[in-house]
């Protein structure tokens, strides 16, 4: 079957609210580490997928679920050691005042839990999020996603907060806290006060905002202050992505009350979930029974064991540091010799870098640049209001020979675009 047949097919099967990336889509057929497979054996480097963020198939993992589902594999209302040995071991990374997790599939639904808990806990319905934040797919966390577009309605109780973005480093700490103050009034006034504020803790849908670190805490507080919960987002920045620690929220000084967590914890197996100070699911658990058929099975708790093992055995966290920082100078190198590579912002192996004409956005160049590497067999993506923002986002195991590959084909594709 041509690409043309089976794009044909996958719509006529699938339907139009799917998408593909890239203007010539790719049809890949076996993972390896660092490497995607095309049908034609042709390997390209991954830069994006930060689902399979130990690298494609690591061994280890394969060998948790294989072994897992040849004996056993069920839901969680019957005892099972596994989930619970994972559950001690994701709890053992996180603060002490977070001591309870529960299991769900994906971060969409994780989310979708953490809403429900924090609402029965505050007894309010208000929820804070960035401009262009991205939280999943489920009804309830669609309408607090603005990157999926116009089309999804926002409900009343959903405020907006502005991208950190729209605030210079130096300021950043406080005009945040200041738009903060700004929309608690709002939604106060409107009588929608807030529940929570959630946020992703690298901010990657509103164009990869790391630092300065910490600067993200007043404006936590803020919200914790007028009688709202924190939600850490970690789907992109947990799971050692930063280089400095587990979690993105742990760089900026926060104190979360829940924690979500989804794509990498299980390396491409689904599984996610959400955990949080005792007291919220006592009170969630007081009114409410949660029962998620396969959230937490035993071949997903193997899986997100042999994941959180890798990262420690492997010193993928210290991995992601220096690779990173070597990433990093060379992404700098490059904005100093390109008048269409702007600002380079990110850390450990995840980064945003902004695509410029005359120092403007340019959404259509950086598309460009995406397209020119997938054609040189290297794969990245773009982010942000005006979709100029490359987003570059290896797996953890991503050694320098990898780095340099991509800045070279990195470099062509700027000086062609």
């Amino acid at each position: 079957m041509t690409q043309t047949d089976l794009i044909a097919r996958r719509d006529r099967l699938l339907g139009p609210a799917y998408r593909l990336f890239y203007d010539e889509p790719a049809h890949f057929v076996r993972g390896e580490g660092v490497w995607l497979y095309d049908a034609a054996g042709d390997a390209f480097l991954d830069v994006y997928n930060n689902v399979a963020s130990l690298g494609h198939c690591h061994p280890r993992v394969v060998a948790a679920i294989t072994k897992q589902a040849a004996t056993l594999n069920t839901h969680t209302r019957y005892l099972h050691e596994t989930i619970l040995d994972c559950a001690e071991a994701l709890l053992a990374t996180l603060p002490d005042h977070i001591d309870r997790v529960m299991f769900t599939c994906s971060g969409s639904e994780a989310n979708d839990l953490a809403v429900r808990i924090a609402e029965a806990y505050t007894g309010r319905t208000g929820v804070i999020v960035t401009e262009l934040a991205y939280h999943g797919v489920t009804h309830a966390v669609s309408q607090m996603s603005p990157s999926l577009g116009d089309g999804v309605v926002r409900g009343p109780h959903i405020f907006t907060v502005p991208s950190p973005l729209k605030f210079a480093p130096k300021d950043r700490a406080a005009g945040f806290a200041q738009a903060m103050d700004d929309v608690i009034a709002r939604m106060t006034k409107a009588g929608f006060p807030p529940a929570l504020f959630i946020c992703d803790t690298l901010f990657s849908s509103d164009g990869v905002i790391s630092d300065p670190a910490g600067f993200v805490k007043p404006a936590v507080e803020r919200v914790q202050a007028a009688g709202g919960l924190f939600v850490a987002d970690e789907v992109q920045a947990g799971f050692g992505r930063t280089g400095e620690a587990m979690w993105g929220f742990q760089r900026h000084g926060l104190n979360p009350d829940l924690v979500s967590m989804g794509k990498p914890m299980g390396n491409g197996h689904p599984v996610a979930g959400v955990a949080m100070r005792a007291e919220l699911i006592e009170q969630f658990g007081k009114k409410s029974r949660y029962f998620n058929t396969f959230g937490g099975n035993p071949v997903s708790s193997a899986a997100a064991l042999a994941v959180l093992n890798v990262i420690a055995d492997e010193g993928l966290i210290t991995n992601a540091r220096e690779v990173g920082a070597y990433l990093k100078d060379g992404l700098h190198t490059l904005s100093d010799h390109s008048d269409h590579v702007g600002e380079v912002r990110g850390t450990g192996l995840f980064f945003g870098v902004d695509i410029i004409t005359d120092g403007q956005p340019d959404g259509g160049r950086a598309r460009r640049i995406v397209n020119y590497l997938r054609q040189h067999k290297v794969l990245i993506s773009a982010t942000g209001p005006h979709g100029n923002v490359l987003k570059i986002r290896p797996p953890l195991v991503f050694r320098p020979e990898h780095v340099d590959r991509l800045l070279a084909v990195l470099s062509a594709a700027v000086s062609n675009s």
